[in-house]
This record gives C-alpha cells, structure tokens and sequence, in this order.
C-alpha cells in the first residue's frame, strides 16, 4: 500500500490526521522532555549512563512529526478548512 500525499486527503481525512498527529506530536514532545529530564538528573547523581543517548534519538522522529504537522496545517489552511 502506497502513503497518499497530504494534497490526496479528503477534507474530512485532512483534518482528522492532523488532530491525531497534533496529540501524538504533544504526547512525544512531553515524554522525550520527561526523558531528557530524567537521565539529566540520573547522569548528575551516578555520573554518565548510556541511557542519555535515548531521548537525544528519539529527537529525529520529534522534528519529523512537527514537520508533518506543520504539513497538514498548512493543507488546511490552503484549502480554507479552518
């Protein structure tokens, strides 16, 4: 199955993807913080721990989600949705 491009949605599809991935993208950016701020303050009480590399990759898939989001509402708006 090939992806659509977002210029391929359905205004109703348009819309209901960039609700989900709104939420999705605020839960992922709240725990990779959450994350962040937890192996600081592991790192500061037992010294370095390989465990910091985690956030710091799941970074990526944070900035690609924003971007996507930006992607649908910008969609939206061109289309006079909302």
């Amino acid at each position: 199955m090939r992806n659509k491009l977002i210029t391929e949605y359905t205004d109703e599809e348009l819309i209901n993807n960039e609700k989900k991935l709104k939420v999705l993208t605020v839960i992922l950016g709240a725990s990779t913080m959450l994350l962040f701020f937890a192996t600081i303050v592991l790192t500061v009480s037992k010294g370095f721990t390989p465990i910091l590399i985690v956030p710091i990759c799941i970074l990526p898939l944070l900035i690609i989600s924003i971007i996507n989001w930006k992607g649908f509402e910008k969609e939206i708006k061109r289309r006079n949705l909302k």
